[in-house]
């Protein structure tokens, strides 16, 4: 075990490391063209020019994508969100587009042949710019491209561009001690760097069935300096070892003569860092006390693999609906700790409550992971058909105890359309699922565990053992190439009811919405300790501990946009959310927003939560 934990920390230290380097590179790369990090991308042509900075090169297209007709300024945490979208081209890419136009695989390409492609598909060029191309000596002869120099030559433009940006960083000590993105000098005792924040919206046109009606804010930039703040706030929090845990919750011994109601979910990280769960309706028939619990569903595993999302923290916000779906009441949450389980205990009244699920993304972040080999999905038997491997078929089991999300060993049409609209963002309609039942093994119309196996395996057959389509579907669950699930966190609810039998269904499967940021804020208004901060009355920071959780919340009651300096150098043992030692929160006037949450990095010793929050 000893060993399991040394190996985990520095794999742990190996990806902090690489995020510092990404940091470090956004950085560079934004302030060759910037002045300071406060400072905002103002133009499309200003954002063209801070991409190709970075290594990239992007089409017009791309940058489109990003500099909407409504977008009117993009900050520095854009950009950094863009560049993890936006992968640099790979050689191995340039040669492969290049090998689809010289098909007789010569390793040139006739210029004729390249004005015709590139003014005609696609993208399309203009005539000088590809005769930009055509005429660079380099890599042209006798009205040929050797198509093998010209992608030699734009890897290395690509990499000349992002060492002259770090090199510029690193000669110019102004530049150098910007307090802003991660640093790779920052201690691994500090608060280090995993990337599962809030990601903030490139496009800033307003979605008014998500935006709240309070604490409407981003974060923008980082801030070039501390020394320009003008009021603050520091709050310091020691915390023991994870032994001393809470253990209020009531046990299972007291309760089970008590009616209880289940359901299973997961967290998926996209992308883009966001967190995606379930979403669930409770029904109470009568008034009742009822105790409430959420912990990480512990899968059989395949021995020799790692359980990574069991360290995901997990929390569930009570919501007791009114009127409309809209006017939701936070009732409560699952603040008392048992070892790795969350939960209430309280009376809650007869009608419909909301669930909503909540993990901080300390734990749950995107995972760089270097592979030898992918794990192999299908092979072929003795007698040449295709069969699936041993490895695949228990990963399937795995996702099958997750997508079963009522336990009962079997998948109604619902819960298979979950794992649909995860995979393939597509329903299975009920004429489809009649197929379904023909062709695989049902019971009572649900989907049994080797009716979902010959799923797979027929989707293998269709592609003639070509495993792409499989691995989309894995991925998109939250595993690795590896077959290990390292990108989601399965959890289970379970609902204990005195007087009434109480019902839960899942309802969405999406990202945190605003009732979930709102009921986040005012649980740690309600609950936390507050500090008006000093010189400035208007601006209150809230910070709460639930278990091994510190959150805190900014709030605003002055009449103008604040910008708040966050900087938690002085904390030790700790891991940010945000992904960032030292950072900055824009607060819009009258509201509130989270500042960030953090864990200890390794629970198993003591931990320092150091934190202050100047205004700038």
């Amino acid at each position: 075990q000893k060993g399991t934990r040394s190996e985990s920390s520095q794999a742990k230290k190996s990806q902090h490391a690489e995020e510092a380097i990404f940091y470090t590179n956004c950085r560079a790369a934004y302030l060759t063209v910037l002045k300071s990090s406060l400072e905002n991308i103002k133009s499309k042509e200003q954002l063209l020019l801070v991409l190709q900075q970075a290594g990239r090169n992007p089409s017009q297209k791309t940058v489109n994508k990003y500099w909407t007709s409504q977008t009117t300024t993009l900050n520095f945490d854009d950009f950094c969100t863009i560049l993890k979208k936006e992968k640099p081209a790979t050689k191995t890419e340039l040669l492969e587009a290049f090998g689809k136009i010289d098909t007789d695989n010569t390793g040139y390409i006739l210029h004729d042949e390249l004005y015709k492609t590139l003014t005609t598909r696609g993208e399309k060029m203009t005539w000088d710019e590809v005769s930009t191309i055509t005429k660079k000596a380099d890599f042209n002869c006798s009205g040929k491209l050797d198509y093998n120099k010209f992608c030699d030559l734009y890897m290395t433009t690509s990499e000349q561009c992002c060492k002259t940006a770090r090199e510029k960083l690193e000669v110019d000590s102004r530049l150098r001690q910007q307090q802003f993105g991660s640093q790779a000098e920052t201690s691994s005792e500090g608060i280090t760097l995993p990337v599962s924040k809030p990601s903030p919206r490139v496009s800033r046109k307003t979605d008014h069935k998500l935006a709240p009606t309070k604490g409407d804010s981003r974060t923008p930039s980082r801030p070039s300096s501390a020394q320009s703040c003008k009021a603050s706030v520091s709050t310091t929090i020691s915390n023991c070892a994870s032994s001393n845990r809470n253990t209020k919750l009531i046990e299972p011994d007291t309760i089970k003569e008590w009616q209880c109601a289940q359901s299973k979910g997961c967290f998926y990280l996209e992308d883009d860092g966001e967190i995606i769960s379930h979403k669930y309706k409770l029904h109470l028939p009568q008034r009742s006390t009822v105790c409430i619990t959420i912990k990480p569903l512990n899968v059989h595993q395949v021995e020799g693999k790692s359980c990574h999302w069991l360290s995901v923290d997990t929390a569930l916000y009570i919501l007791k609906e009114n009127e409309t779906q809209e006017n939701l009441q936070l009732v409560s949450f699952t603040e008392q700790q048992n070892k790795e389980m969350f939960g209430w205990k309280g009376e809650l009244g007869s009608g419909i409550y909301w669930l909503l699920p909540f993990t901080t993304g300390c734990r749950l972040k995107k995972v760089k992971t270097q592979f030898t080999g992918e794990a192999k999905l299908v092979y072929r038997g003795e007698d040449g058909e295709l069969a699936l491997t041993k490895e695949f078929r228990a990963a399937l089991l795995d996702i099958f105890e997750t997508i079963d999300l009522d336990g009962n060993g079997l998948l109604s049409l619902e819960e298979y359309n979950f794992f649909e609209l995860r995979t393939s963002g597509e329903k299975c309609d009920e004429e489809a699922w009649a197929v379904c039942k023909e062709n695989f093994d049902m019971k009572k119309n649900e989907l049994t565990r080797q009716g979902f196996m010959d799923l797979n395996l027929m989707e293998a057959n269709d592609r003639e053992g070509d495993p792409s389509d499989l691995w989309v579907t894995l991925l998109s669950l939250g595993y690795n190439k590896a077959l290990e699930m390292t990108e989601a966190c399965p959890f289970v609810i379970d609902i204990y009811a005195e007087k009434c039998k109480p019902r839960i269904k899942a309802i969405y499967l999406e990202a945190g919405s605003w009732q979930l940021n709102r009921a986040i804020c005012k649980s740690v208004v309600n609950k936390g300790e507050a500090k008006v901060m000093d010189g400035c009355e208007n601006i209150i920071i809230y910070t709460y501990k639930a278990g091994r959780r510190i959150t805190s919340v900014i709030e605003n009651k002055s009449e103008n946009k604040v910008i708040i300096h966050v900087n938690n150098e002085q904390s030790k043992n700790c891991l940010s959310n945000r992904g960032l030692t030292v950072f900055a929160v824009e607060v819009a006037p009258k509201s509130m927003t989270v500042s960030q949450h953090v864990m200890p990095l390794n629970e198993q010793e003591e931990w320092l939560y150091n934190c202050v929050h100047s205004l700038l």
